[in-house]
């Protein structure tokens, strides 16, 4: 057997179930993670083989470090062993980082961590440091270092697989409900890791794709959500739900735009039940006018709803109540961001703010200079925020997994910290109030 750009390649004449005949190669053939299954294969069956797929794999000494976990971390370490594949699924802030290390340390094999961003790439090279500087490497678009433990981002796994794929024999996952994507997905088949690690704090996605991840990793082999680590491990928390009115002209216009979006889903006897649904009417607007128009009256609405004026001062009124808390404001659009920066003086983060001001925005925050900060969705996964106890969302999608993530960004304990206030700000008798209660009934909050 070989490893050949992403694929086991099997010479011999034998059959195996898991491979499917090349007449390129006259051999039999199989997508790379399908290795650790072949092996059993073999080896259940008696058949003899002489095995090259691991011989570019990169020496690995033993670890040792010593890791204090949680209860519950501890936990998940035990039952991801039980067969060294599968998901963990925690909150935000309860460390699903160190049941990694620990993982790491347990299996001191090869590892390759896949995270999303560069500055989560630089989180975990700072926590990886507890093995040793030398054995951590970074892959990614500023260097192409291949050490003992590596860690990449999705994007240059997803460009580099072909020559990341036969390297390691454990790969971890952060985040990994971004994995089932179309382009990401090709990570997990054309790598040869036997043992398979996927850490998140929302399993779940809108399209269902997350069901192919027990396919790519494993299923999900332990949970908990935030109420369950909260008053211990977490912050207490409580999540107020505010109806805002829209103004007379915001109302007039709303309906207006809601109106033509109802009438096309109406006259073509379109149910809006689930995201695919609504993707049904963007492919319509290929090939229909009145689709388009439809989805761009539908689009204005939902801005009215989030941009809603008397939102602004309910911000103001929620900013003076809570003047000695830190409030980090979460937005759907980078306008409101800049505009509520602008009104209320407070630093603004977004996919344009470079990584040092981004730090200089963080530190200050942490440090009390600042006691608010507002952004978009950039905060809702991969940045590390300082202990924030007020969060206020705006607006939002109707995703669970953004409602979840954003949660977990004030559920950080601190010293000081009784309790975490979520507010959600709700344009009333809109279609903002709908996809709020979806999305409660989602996450149990």
């Amino acid at each position: 057997m070989f490893y050949d750009k992403g694929t086991i390649r099997i010479e011999g004449n034998v059959h195996i179930p898991l491979a499917k005949w090349d007449e390129r190669s006259n051999c039999y053939r199989a997508l790379a993670y399908k290795y650790r299954e072949i092996l059993e294969y073999l080896v259940k069956h008696e058949i003899k083989f002489e095995d090259y797929v691991i011989n570019d794999i990169i020496p690995t000494p033993l670890f040792d470090a010593d890791i204090n976990l949680r209860e519950y971390q501890l936990q998940a370490v035990e039952k991801w062993m039980d067969d060294k594949k599968g998901v963990v699924v925690l909150p935000t802030g309860s460390g699903k980082t160190y049941v990694a290390l620990e993982i790491i340390k347990e299996l001191s094999t090869p590892t390759l961590v896949v995270v999303p961003t560069l500055a989560l790439l630089d989180q975990w090279k700072e926590k990886l440091k507890i093995f040793g500087d030398y054995y951590i490497g970074e892959f990614s678009g500023r260097k192409k270092e291949l050490k003992p433990i590596t860690v990449t981002t999705y994007d240059s796994a997803y460009i580099n697989i072909e020559t990341l794929g036969n390297k390691f024999l454990l790969i971890i996952f952060d985040e990994c409900h971004h994995l089932p994507a179309e382009s990401y997905r090709i990570i997990a088949e054309m790598s040869i890791a036997p043992y398979r690690l996927g850490l998140t704090a929302t399993y779940e996605r809108e399209d269902n794709l997350h069901n192919l991840l027990p396919d790519l990793i494993g299923g999900k082999v332990f949970e908990l959500k935030a109420k369950d680590l909260a008053g211990k491990y977490l912050a207490n928390y409580s999540i107020r739900r505010l109806l805002i009115p829209l103004t007379d002209e915001e109302r007039k216009k709303y309906e207006k735009s809601i109106k033509v979006f109802k009438e096309y889903i109406e006259s073509n006897n379109i149910r809006i039940e689930d995201i695919e649904d609504f993707r049904k009417i963007i492919m319509r607007t290929k090939v229909d006018e009145k689709a388009y128009e439809a989805l761009r009256s539908w689009d204005n609405a939902r801005k009215i709803a989030f941009n809603s004026k008397n939102k602004l001062k309910k911000l103001k009124e929620l900013l003076e109540e809570h003047k000695n808390d830190k409030i980090i404001i979460f937005t759907r659009y980078n306008n409101l961001v800049y505009a509520i920066s602008k009104i209320f003086l407070i630093p603004a983060i977004t996919h344009k703010t470079d990584k040092n001001e981004r730090k200089y925005i963080l530190d200050g925050f942490k440090k009390g200079k600042f006691r608010a900060i507002v952004s978009s969705q950039v905060l809702d996964e991969g940045i590390d925020v300082p202990d924030a106890n007020v969060g206020i969302i705006v607006s939002g999608t109707g995703s669970s997994r953004e409602f979840v993530q954003r949660l977990g960004r004030i559920l950080r304990p601190a010293a000081g910290k009784d309790k975490a206030i979520l507010y959600e700000l709700i344009s009333k008798e809109t279609k903002e109030l709908a996809i709020s209660r979806r999305r409660r009934r989602k996450v149990g909050g």
